[in-house]
């Protein structure tokens, strides 16, 4: 909460363009005590935590750091929208961002259809917070090509990104890399060559097989970028 609650406290007021002597009227507390709260010199207590919740239309738990969902929502897996079976939706821009688009959409699955069959929740986990970090590396620099996006919306300033989210991924890869050293024989795993994964997954292997080329191409130098 000491690390949160005054980002959190701050961002919002400033997302709404309310000045700290509005704010603090309103709340009923005095300018230098919400000054305090906002730099972290003070730890507000649970009545000013809901009078604020209220104020500004957001749960506590984002108050607290605990969720980016504003509205304190978990996330329910039957509840997510799958793309994949909304045959209306239609997506939208460049060429080549929905080319680039399905290809990943249908790696991805295939990928995860294959991780599902294993069974092996660790490596589902590790897999899964892998391409968790990758996505929010990337997301936070094309975040920041944006010059009024907040830095603050986020616990971890925009300059410590590429250091902490190379160290996670660092991290799952030994733990990954630890698992292959294992050997272990399970059927999912035991064969995904080409012939395999296009005889298994006639739909979705151009895309993978079109992803893995790719990287390759880059990764041997014989290729810039997609």
């Amino acid at each position: 909460m000491v690390n949160d609650f005054p980002r959190t406290l701050s961002l919002l007021r400033k997302e709404k363009k309310i000045s700290q002597r509005k704010a603090a009227g309103d709340l009923g507390v005095s300018q230098a005590l919400l000054s305090h709260y906002e730099n972290g010199m003070r730890e507000p207590g649970l009545e000013f935590l809901v009078k604020v919740a209220n104020y500004y239309g957001v749960s506590a738990d984002y108050l607290l750091g605990r969720t980016m969902s504003r509205d304190g929502s978990a996330l329910i897996p039957e509840q997510l929208p799958d793309v994949m079976e909304q045959r209306d939706h239609t997506l939208k821009g460049s060429a080549m961002a929905l080319f680039t688009r399905k290809v990943l959409t249908n790696s991805l699955s295939l990928f995860f259809d294959i991780l599902g069959r294993c069974g092996d929740r660790t490596l589902i986990a590790e897999c899964g917070l892998y391409l968790y970090t990758s996505i929010y590396k990337v997301y936070r620099h094309v975040y920041a090509y944006g010059r009024t996006n907040p830095d603050s919306a986020f616990p971890i300033p925009y300059d410590y990104v590429d250091a902490m989210c190379d160290m996670q991924l660092k991290k799952c890869e030994l733990s990954l890399t630890r698992g292959t050293e294992l050997r272990r024989e399970d059927e999912a795993v035991a064969d995904l060559t080409i012939d395999a994964l296009q005889s298994r997954y006639p739909q979705l292997a151009p895309s993978m097989l079109n992803l893995l080329h790719t990287v390759s191409d880059n990764l041997e130098g014989k290729k810039n970028g997609l």
